[in-house]
């Protein structure tokens, strides 16, 4: 007999696999039962245990969603999106992002890395842009959610519901990612950092991320500021 835990891994591992983003809807629960070979009420203790990791959440009447429950105020990130430039959000994400790294790779648990890891695998094999970007965008999420800081990942979502609410402009020359991405070779060393327990290194690694990828995004590239900014002191002030 199949037990909660390994119904929830197997659960999980079929949501990842179809490339859902966050909040995105994933199939009724008489679907899932079809696909997993399980009674619903097995499902509904794996579900339940998704859930409590802030994999998934759901509403009454509208179904199960990918990521954990929203708590944005909407109209705030509307309001935002129209203020903000990228630049601010670049200073934002140089602050913030480092220190999301260094508190994962103290609060990361098996199953983070393992998302993690499965986020960045998933990354370099995008058929096109727009499933990277998707899966990009999964894998900073599932290290915010590994530093076990509601707080802190109230602030990335709001963050990264204003980010993806600008546009950037970046031309895309090719369908997809070319083999020798330089994100793909950044990905791996921020989680190999956080799975070995290396703050200062995750940390640091998150940081050089961020400045290979805004000296492509930015016409001027990153801010000169940023690019100085030492890991160490990103969450203060």
């Amino acid at each position: 007999m199949t037990s909660n835990t390994d119904l929830a891994h197997k659960l999980r591992e079929l949501i990842d696999t179809a490339g859902y983003r966050h909040n995105d809807r994933v199939p009724p629960e008489r679907e899932l039962c079809k696909m997993l070979g399980t009674t619903r009420n097995q499902l509904r203790k794996a579900l339940d245990e998704l859930e409590a990791q802030g994999r998934i959440w759901r509403h009454v009447g509208r179904g199960t969603f990918v990521g954990s429950r929203p708590v944005l105020n909407l109209q705030d990130v509307t309001y935002l999106g129209d203020q903000i430039k990228p630049e601010q959000v670049v200073a934002v994400r140089f602050t913030i992002e480092p220190q999301l790294c260094r508190m994962a790779a103290l609060q990361a648990t098996r199953s983070d890395r393992e998302q993690m890891r499965l986020c960045a695998q998933r990354c370099r094999e995008a058929e096109d842009w727009r499933s990277y970007e998707a899966w990009d965008n999964n894998l900073h999420h599932a290290i915010a959610r590994a530093t076990r800081n509601q707080l802190f990942l109230y602030f990335f979502e709001t963050l990264n519901a204003v980010r993806r609410s600008i546009v950037w402009g970046q031309p895309r020359m090719t369908r997809k990612p070319p083999e020798e991405y330089t994100s793909f070779y950044e990905h791996d060393v921020i989680v190999s950092a956080i799975g070995a327990g290396d703050a200062e290194l995750a940390a640091q690694a998150m940081l050089t991320h961020l400045k290979s990828v805004y000296s492509r995004v930015l016409p001027n590239g990153a801010p000169h500021e940023m690019t100085r900014q030492n890991p160490t002191n990103s969450g203060n002030g």
